[in-house]
């Protein structure tokens, strides 16, 4: 949950989509050590143990919902890629909502897509753990190998030993939260690194996360000393990106009125795009491996490593991505403007459009009130921007900064995909000494009558 932040990349096009929905719901109301990592050395590890390695992989797709169709695409792509690199199912461990394949919206019923013209991704992908299963409790009991922890799934854990390596995969928006139950916070998620480092129940492990804010998941807390590699979409202050989006270049088909896929860094999955800044943490030694000792090896792309670039290139002058939460406005919209008028679809899609318009100010006029409460006009807009400097983790009391959303959505309601953002502005209070008697007090203070409208929208 860390990777929240107040910076919104893109955010004049943000404004724009906000205008655009405005002006719809108006007219019609009776209706460790961190650096860039652009190109990422390689090259192979070989040792005497090489034949007893095992290699395990966790997928996680960490929001449901079909306007967010792009991060179970996501998944269900990097499980093909892991089935053709070798590995076996028992291996691989898949966390996803699955509401989307079949979902009413979707125009190809039992098929995912992940790019224009992309064949099913679909198809094989294993149910470990769905819908109401999908939780972040269940998540740390797969990674730490406890069985006994799980509740519901199919019982697959990740039992490796010494000699085994691990690759995590997690797509979803910044402050990434598990579409089930509490988010997941940077500092638990370390904490069950450490009893798997202290269990040495791994040789070395990779993790890709794909989401806005990301680096904060590992800032400042990821040892170098761990044989641990985490690569991340986005540094700690930007928005990871969408793509494939509707009527933007490169198109998905027009049928589609939701993104297809996220912009990631050409590590195996899809090409690269000058829109946030890929960044590592952790053990560096880990970059120079190849690949395929986590995600197997492909005979199409045997000498496969982390630096090739093979980018398809394509006009600059065309937009070709947005940022999470653009991506997920962009959908409702694309789907309102498509409905014919008059129709019922027509009808459900402004109802839509309106919920989530209300939701929006309401987050933003609250947590601005909250804001100025507790810091004062005159330092609210700094207190709301700072951002610590490199190489500190978000927060230093943890603690504080989940009784803090707690306090707020229990008075406000749900931050959801696009409150996420201010997950650092609520760091800082905590940072500031701002307690949680103070934020229930200015939470009142600020969401005293909640509209029906100002719910969670996941």
């Amino acid at each position: 949950m860390s990777s929240r932040s107040s910076h919104v990349c893109g955010y004049g096009t943000f404004l724009f989509l906000i205008a655009l929905l405005s002006s719809i719901a108006q007219s019609q109301e009776g209706i460790v050590n961190s650096t860039s990592a652009s190109n990422l050395p390689s090259s192979i590890r070989k040792d005497s143990t090489a034949a007893e390695e095992k290699q395990w992989a966790v997928l996680v797709a960490g929001s449901a919902g079909y306007e967010n169709y792009r991060h179970q695409a996501d998944v269900c792509h990097a499980y093909q890629i892991l089935k053709k690199g070798g590995l076996k199912d028992e291996n691989i461990v898949v966390f996803m909502y699955d509401d989307i394949a079949f979902h009413v919206d979707n125009p190809r019923p039992g098929t995912i897509i992940n790019k224009p013209f992309g064949h099913d991704v679909y198809a094989g992908v294993p149910k470990d753990y769905t819908g109401d299963n999908c939780t972040v409790d269940n998540l740390f009991a797969v990674l730490l190998g406890n069985k006994s922890a799980l509740t519901g799934g199919s019982g697959k854990v990740i039992d490796s030993g010494p000699n085994d390596n691990i690759f995590i995969y997690y797509a979803d928006h910044g402050a990434p939260g598990m579409p089930v139950g509490k988010d997941l916070y940077a500092k638990d998620l370390i904490e069950v690194f450490k009893k798997q480092q202290e269990a040495s129940s791994y040789k070395s492990m990779v993790f890709y996360l794909e989401a806005c804010e990301s680096g904060t998941m590992f800032e400042g807390l990821l040892p170098s000393n761990w044989s641990i590699y985490a690569i991340t979409a986005a540094n700690g202050e930007e928005s990871s990106y969408g793509v494939y989006c509707p009527e933007f270049y490169p198109y998905p088909p027009s049928e589609f009125s939701t993104c297809l896929g996220d912009v990631r860094r050409r590590t195996g999955f899809d090409y690269d795009q000058e829109t946030s800044h890929v960044m590592q943490y952790g053990n560096m030694e880990l970059s120079k491996e190849l690949l395929s000792l986590y995600i197997g090896t492909n005979a199409a792309n045997d000498n496969y490593t982390s630096s090739s670039n093979n980018v398809e290139e394509y006009p600059s002058t065309i937009p070709r991505a947005f940022d999470q939460r653009e991506a997920t406005l962009l959908h409702f919209l694309h789907k309102y403007q498509k409905a014919p008028d008059g129709s019922a679809k027509k009808v459900e899609a402004h109802r839509d459009l309106v919920g989530i318009h209300s939701h929006i100010r309401h987050v933003n006029r609250s947590i601005n009130h909250i804001a100025a409460a507790l810091f004062g006009d005159e330092n609210a807009a700094n207190a709301m921007k700072f951002v610590r400097p490199s190489g500190q983790p978000l927060v230093d009391d943890w603690d504080c900064l989940k009784e803090l959303v707690r306090a707020y959505e229990k008075q406000c309601g749900g931050l959801s995909w696009y409150g996420k953002k201010y997950t650092r502005v609520i760091a800082n209070m905590c940072n500031a000494g701002i307690n949680v008697e103070q934020m229930i007090g200015a939470s009142t203070g600020a969401c005293s009558l909640p509209s029906k409208d100002e719910t969670d929208r996941n």
